[in-house]
């Protein structure tokens, strides 16, 4: 069974920092696509990031371009993101989510299998 299990949330304020971090049991990150995604009240998902199979190629949502960086450690099956320079607009739960498929990065919630259960992220103006 696999298991996905973020941590890292909490509240900031604007400008501040954090890291969020998703470890998986039952489930190898370095074979397959994850992503960050997050929801805020009366707001559909956005996905964030994306990561590619190979841990190279990534992909952001333009929100949070040269803000946020994803990553994953393959020796520790954790997936990371990096927040900086959080803005109020960044106030959302954040899920890590991960695919049974390999290849580029994507963004679409659909293409993915398995889903945390969340992290609230809070940022004050």
């Amino acid at each position: 069974q696999v298991q996905l299990v973020e941590s890292g949330g909490g509240s900031v304020q604007a400008g501040g920092s954090l890291r969020l971090a998703c470890v998986a049991s039952g489930y190898t990150y370095s074979r397959y696509r994850m992503g960050w995604f997050r929801q805020a009240p009366g707001k559909e998902r956005e996905g964030v990031a994306a990561i590619a199979s190979d841990g190279i190629t990534t992909g952001y949502a333009d929100s949070v371009k040269g803000r946020f960086t994803i990553s994953k450690d393959n020796a520790k099956n954790t997936l990371y993101l990096q927040m900086n320079s959080l803005k109020p607009e960044d106030t959302a739960m954040y899920y890590c989510a991960g695919t049974k498929s390999r290849g580029l990065p994507t963004r679409n919630q659909y293409e993915y299998d398995y889903w945390g259960q969340g992290t609230q992220v809070t940022v004050a103006s």
